[in-house]
């Protein structure tokens, strides 16, 4: 699913509540307490995550990393985009 296709349909995401996570340098590690599984978030990620924290949807998650970081809106969408993919597919966020 493309990023334009996700903003049109105006589905939310957020981070699944049983995950223990802690800012490490410029890096958020994380624990699912479900699975037992270790995750390392760096980049923009960490903000992301941090974000997600309550439901966003995702024109509303890029429009607050375009307005913290120095990114073109074509990159973030796709960086964007290919991480909610990875982390729904991992059980990390729920997609509604």
């Amino acid at each position: 699913m493309n990023a334009l296709s996700e903003s049109k349909k105006g589905v939310t995401y957020r981070r699944k509540p049983d995950l223990i996570g802690a800012s490490v340098d410029d890096e958020m590690v994380m624990m699912s307490v479900d699975n037992g599984q270790y995750y390392g978030l760096s980049g923009i990620a960490p903000r992301v995550w941090e974000l997600l924290e309550t439901p966003h949807t995702f024109d509303q998650l890029g429009d607050r990393i375009l307005e913290e970081f120095k990114v073109d809106r074509t990159v973030c969408e796709a960086d964007m985009s290919g991480f909610l993919k990875e982390m729904v597919e991992l059980g990390l966020v729920e997609r509604t």
